[in-house]
């Protein structure tokens, strides 16, 4: 093998990091490897690129084949190729990431897949290969993007109230529940920002004081999104 031909002996591969909000808790989907390296252990829904294929198209259909998850938009993150990163060979990946509402997709694992589960982000073990990493480094992408655009359209129902918008973004930032936002200064921060349209309505049914409902102005809130902003909370 000549020198030249030894830099074409390396492969790649996707690996897709899905969060996804759940009941004001954020969460990351793993699967069970059912095969070899790391059988049974709990990974990132991730395999190797075909070499006919483009990166975006494998995020896609890996994610699909291994969880039934489909039409989600994938963001690219960030490459990783350590050299002895997958114990069968150079395998660089390139790392996708995405923020979903949970209720809105049915989970069917298959390939070696063995199962699909959603797992809360403070209780995500030791995970296969260097899963651990690109989490970590996936979710500081997370958290520095919800304070340059907005989140919550497809995560909050229609109507909302703002303690329900303040704890999604504790939960995106992973915040410890005695250490939230200060409530004062979040609600000025967010009201500022006149993305929000107070509904003529009160929350029903609940033991507590019912809180004013809100909801999302679509247009001033497609402007953030191209846009971008500071939001310092």
């Amino acid at each position: 093998m000549s020198e030249v031909e030894s830099f074409f002996k390396s492969a790649f591969s996707v690996d897709n990091v899905i969060f996804g909000f759940d009941g004001g808790d954020l969460k990351v989907l793993l699967i069970q490897r059912g095969a070899a390296p790391f059988r049974g252990k709990w990974a990132l829904p991730g395999d190797l690129v075909y070499p006919n294929e483009d990166l975006d198209t494998a995020a896609e259909r890996v994610l699909e084949q291994l969880t039934g998850l489909r039409g989600v938009y994938l963001e690219q993150v960030r490459t990783f190729g350590a050299v002895d990163r997958h114990p069968l060979g150079r395998v660089i990946t390139i790392a996708y990431f995405s923020l979903i509402k949970v209720s809105d997709f049915a989970l069917t694992p298959a390939s070696f897949a063995q199962s699909a589960h959603w797992h809360s982000i403070s209780d995500v073990g030791e995970l296969a290969f260097d899963h651990n990493e690109i989490l970590d480094i996936c979710l500081q992408r997370l958290q520095r993007k919800v304070r340059n655009a907005p989140v919550g359209f497809e995560l909050l129902p229609q109507k909302f109230t703002l303690t329900e918008l303040q704890q999604l973004y504790e939960s995106v930032l992973n915040l410890p529940k005695n250490k939230g936002l200060d409530k004062r200064n979040f609600r000025k921060k967010i009201l500022s920002m006149n993305v929000l349209v107070e509904c003529e309505e009160m929350q029903e049914g609940v033991a507590h004081r019912p809180a004013k409902l809100y909801q999302f102005d679509r247009e001033r809130y497609d402007q953030f999104v191209a846009e971008g902003f500071s939001f310092d909370i």
